[in-house]
């Protein structure tokens, strides 16, 4: 596999060495030995994915922009395996250089790219196609009482989701999230989270 690294430090973009031939094709949708040979370096920490999550969603549709609360924080690593989302992490460390800033990335069934999303950061997406089937792999289980998030809607975040307003369709949750102009940040960049 390849790392891109991306201009917010430790977000990652993953592209696996597919293998094609006239009978379709074949690669290695993870490897642990790898992941920890090529990421574990960059992030100076080793990462234990222990619960594999998936969704279906419809064109138009926006999850996000969603985190658990410390100390049950999660890194993320997200895929598309149906369809075409636009994939985005948003900093929201205080103190950190990048706070507020994000990351986008197409994900594709066809590129077959991953999207490395560490603690400490909201992450979000918006179906590009008809459908969608989405997978992701979590560091930390799931704990509702930790809950969080930050309006995927809002617009000083700068985000382009390629879906128009009138076509986005949001669950009634996440259209209660405050913007990040009004949002408390659980995340402190000088306290680890790992």
């Amino acid at each position: 596999m390849d790392i891109i690294q991306t201009d917010i430090k430790d977000v990652l973009i993953i592209e696996p060495r597919v293998f094609k031939d006239a009978r379709g094709y074949f690669f290695e949708s993870f490897s642990q030995r790898e992941f920890d040979e090529k990421v574990t370096p960059i992030l100076g920490r080793k990462i234990n994915f222990v619960q594999d999550n998936e969704s279906m969603s419809s064109y138009g549709v926006m999850r996000g922009l969603h985190f658990q609360r410390p100390p049950f924080s999660q890194s993320k690593l997200v895929r598309c395996v149906r369809g075409a989302v636009l994939d985005v992490a948003v900093d929201i460390r205080k103190g950190s250089p990048s706070f507020g800033k994000h990351v986008a990335v197409e994900l594709t069934e066809d590129n077959h790219r991953q999207f490395f999303i560490p603690r400490g950061f909201a992450h979000g997406f918006a179906v590009l196609s008809e459908t969608a089937v989405f997978q992701y792999k979590c560091d930390e289980f799931y704990h509702p009482e930790a809950d969080g998030g930050i309006s995927i809607v809002d617009d000083s975040l700068g985000i382009d989701w390629k879906v128009p307003t009138e076509k986005a369709i949001l669950s009634e949750k996440d259209t209660k999230h405050t913007i990040l102009k009004d949002f408390d940040s659980p995340f402190d960049i000088n306290i680890p989270l790992y």
